[in-house]
């Protein structure tokens, strides 16, 4: 079930509505209900993906209970090694198995035209052909699972907290389900910690309208970002990115740069979706994002964009690597492999790979110059300098863009093409005629490009405006009237200019 769908609307009216009418001891039985059936909404006819959350969910909760019991240190291990091992070789099979087999068949394929290049290209051919002919997995094909990269590391980083004996197990077996499966956060995030969110589910929860209000604004926001930015955009950023041959120059510039809005705008989007729908029920889910592109590093970018994600990698990746507490080679070393298996964790595509590889050289390359930087700061007072901490923010979204060049491009022969013909027409970039060939070009028409630009800017200004705050909690800090404005134009704009006829999916549900 998708969030911007009035199926959504519909059931997450009715599910409020039972479940402050309900009593509290059946609270629990209606949510989890109504969170394996927003699941299984997904595609009805894969119904056996939600006994794939129910098994998951049975094995953290069996085991952890015998991790807690178990006094021994080895046999305690033991029970958390094959926890992890059910978690990850779900997470494989369904994630990762077509990408591990296409990359054996390509590996041996080019092996054969090498071993037989002697006899020409055409046998070399003939002999991969035979080869592909004879493989047994050669049609291997599998459905992404929506959700389990999520719920397999929010399930994941449980165990890992029983074993660690930071929390206790929970021994009621709904609320524990119901921990792995809230529909607010179920498919894309944020992957909650067991210690924020379980203890919400034995709370009594009472109706208190500015809960429910606040919560519906924040999720208006959500919807803002989504409905007006982000699925606007989504049609120019495919046009040059899915036929990337066709393009160069000022396309691939224009479309990066769209494509930074569109998936911060669908995915901080998404996270303000659950944080509102859970808020209007009384829980309070941990701030996913905290305007990311008014950073003025990547490291800073990197506490404010996907927290939950970037928190779970630190606890459970960076900090048993070693963390910072060997030297700084070895800090080095820890932050690329955290951001190397971050970039594998979004995507089986060399593509993910490396772009996880450029922001762990991102890092790499701040430690190695962070006191040099530091004293030419403070040499030259540039700490507190507007125009220096703008030319950060801007060089920070900068690096992000060829970042997201890597992320967007669907073929690592894309990518390549791509940068290769970054620059080309630049001497025309100035040039007005040359412009408007390009933004008629990209499948959508002026007067929609002006909302998703006007929509932009007003998105920028509004968290500008509200830096210490979330944008809505920032906007409830002012006087009535504001308020009000704010709130009216947003619902006129998301009805006026939004895109209900052809809503996508959350870019992260693929993920």
């Amino acid at each position: 079930m998708l969030f911007n769908s009035f199926h959504f609307i519909l059931f997450f009216i009715v599910v409020t509505l039972l479940y402050y009418l309900s009593p509290h001891r059946f609270r629990w039985i209606l949510l989890l209900a109504a969170s394996y059936y927003f699941y299984i909404c997904w595609r009805p006819k894969q119904i056996i993906f939600i006994l794939l959350i129910i098994f998951s969910t049975f094995v953290n909760y069996i085991f952890s209970l015998a991790m807690y019991r178990e006094k021994n240190r080895r046999k305690r291990k033991k029970y958390l090694i094959i926890t992890l091992f059910i978690n990850f070789g779900l997470l494989f099979l369904f994630k990762y198995s077509m990408f591990f087999n296409e990359t054996i068949m390509n590996v041996i394929s080019k092996g054969i035209m090498w071993y037989y290049r002697d006899l020409g290209e055409t046998q070399a051919l003939q002999k991969v052909q035979l080869f592909l002919q004879n493989y047994p997995a050669r049609d291997f094909d599998i459905i992404l699972p929506m959700g389990i990269s999520f719920y397999t590391f929010q399930a994941t980083s449980y165990s890992i907290d029983v074993y660690r004996k930071t929390i206790k197990p929970v021994r009621h077996y709904g609320i524990f389900s119901l921990f792995i499966t809230f529909f607010p956060q179920l498919v894309a995030g944020p992957i909650e910690r067991s210690n924020n969110l379980l203890p919400q589910f034995y709370k009594k929860h009472k109706f208190k309208k500015e809960n429910v209000l606040l919560g519906l604004k924040i999720m208006l926001w959500g919807f803002f970002k989504k409905i007006v930015i982000a699925d606007r955009v989504s049609t120019a950023v495919n046009t040059i990115y899915n036929s990337p041959q066709s393009y160069s120059g000022f396309y691939f510039v224009f479309a990066t740069i769209l494509f930074a809005f569109q998936i911060y705008c669908d995915f901080s989007g998404y996270s303000d979706i659950a944080l509102g729908a859970a808020k209007v029920l009384d829980f309070q889910l941990m701030q996913n994002f905290d305007k990311p592109y008014l950073s003025k590093s990547i490291k800073e970018l990197w506490r404010r964009w996907h927290i939950s994600l970037s928190t779970w990698f630190m606890d459970y990746i960076y900090i048993p690597l070693g963390g910072n507490r060997k030297g700084k080679l070895k800090k080095c070393s820890n932050l690329f492999i955290t951001f190397f298996v971050s970039g594998i964790w979004h995507g089986a595509n060399w593509t993910f790979a490396l772009w996880g590889a450029l922001h762990g050289l991102y890092l790499v390359f701040g430690i190695l110059t962070e006191n040099i930087s530091k004293k030419i700061k403070q040499i030259l007072h540039l700490n507190h300098n507007i125009l220096w901490n703008f030319c950060c923010i801007v060089m920070t979204f900068f690096l992000f863009c060829i970042s997201l060049i890597i992320f967007r491009a669907n073929t690592i022969t894309d990518t390549v093409y791509i940068f290769q013909h970054l620059l080309d027409d630049i001497t025309q970039w100035t040039n007005a005629q040359y412009l408007y060939e390009v933004v008629t070009s990209l499948g959508i028409n002026l007067f929609e490009l002006t909302i998703v630009v006007i929509s932009i800017l007003f998105l920028m200004a509004a968290e500008i405006a509200t830096t210490k705050y979330h944008v809505i909690y920032g906007v409830e800090k002012t006087n009535v009237v504001i308020r009000m404005a704010f709130y009216v134009l947003l619902s006129v704009w998301i009805l006026s200019t939004g895109v209900f006829y052809n809503s996508g999916e959350f870019i992260y549900f693929q993920f």
